[in-house]
């Protein structure tokens, strides 16, 4: 966050530079179609466009059928693809390579043993978002943990007004307060909704082992936690199990995870000590 604002002086022009325009409708459903194309998945995902979405999308199983709400507020120009990445890269292909293991139920989780699937699913998530921009910030992530931090202590208001550093416009700070403090019955107490964290702590669990992590093969167990990687690896089933497009070549995905732990004045000592 503070990179952000040392090279940009606020994050709405961060957002406008990096950014680019709020695309048209034409647009997002010409980007999605070429998205899916890349995957592989045509006819797979029903897709809709909301200007009601608290978040920037969201991926959820409707009448049996996958389905992506896309907010329209959110689908900027070069950040688009990323959201794509996170929700159908990374979230529902990771669902479908799941279905196809002995663990793909509760049971079957159970049985194995298995850690949860977060913080590693919303962690890789989110590097998938920014994986293949030139200037890969974490803001959004490090602004959600950051907002959730301070509404343990906060009412709604001193909140409101405490963030303005970060995000000047209202309209947006309001919907990082209302995320952080959704599920509260009275919002001048301190208290949170704690799940916005796990972004930034996936993040920086993947980032801190990425050297020993195969990537490929998390993929390809579904949805599982990177610590439980080698003891599945003899169990997994690889038949029809699908890898993301970007992906696809380790050396150079790797090469990515590198220039987004630079970018975010981050090294593996400073991960280390985070996460010793």
């Amino acid at each position: 966050m503070e990179c952000v604002l040392k090279k940009f002086g606020s994050y709405e022009n961060f957002e406008e530079v990096t950014g680019g325009s709020v695309l048209p409708k034409s647009q997002v459903w010409a980007a999605v179609r070429k998205y899916l194309q890349k995957e592989g998945c045509v006819g797979e995902v029903v897709v809709r466009l909301s200007d009601e979405l608290l978040s920037q999308a969201v991926m959820v199983v409707e009448s049996c059928r996958p389905t992506l709400t896309i907010n329209l507020a959110g689908a900027r120009q070069h950040w688009l693809e990323g959201m794509l990445r996170h929700e159908i890269g990374t979230h529902y292909l990771r669902g479908v390579n799941n279905n196809l293991q002995p663990w793909a139920t509760a049971e079957g989780r159970k049985r194995f043993g298995l850690k949860p699937a977060n913080p590693t699913e919303e962690g890789l998530a989110s590097l998938h978002s920014v994986l293949l921009r030139r200037q890969p910030y974490l803001w959004r992530a490090a602004l959600l943990y950051y907002t959730v931090y301070h509404a343990t202590s906060m009412s709604f208001s001193r909140l409101f007004g405490h963030i303005a550093r970060f995000v000047q416009d209202p309209d947006v700070r309001w919907e990082y307060c209302l995320r952080a403090k959704r599920g509260q019955t009275d919002t001048s107490r301190p208290g949170c909704f704690s799940k916005d964290q796990v972004y930034l702590d996936g993040i920086l669990r993947i980032l801190r082992h990425r050297r020993n992590i195969d990537f490929k093969m998390l993929t390809s167990l579904g949805k599982v936690s990177f610590e439980d990687v080698e003891m599945l690896r003899p169990l997994v089933v690889l038949p029809r199990t699908r890898i993301p497009h970007f992906m696809r070549d380790q050396g150079r995905y790797l090469q990515h995870l590198d220039h987004i732990v630079t970018t975010n004045d981050l090294d593996d000592s400073a991960l280390q000590h985070l996460l010793p």
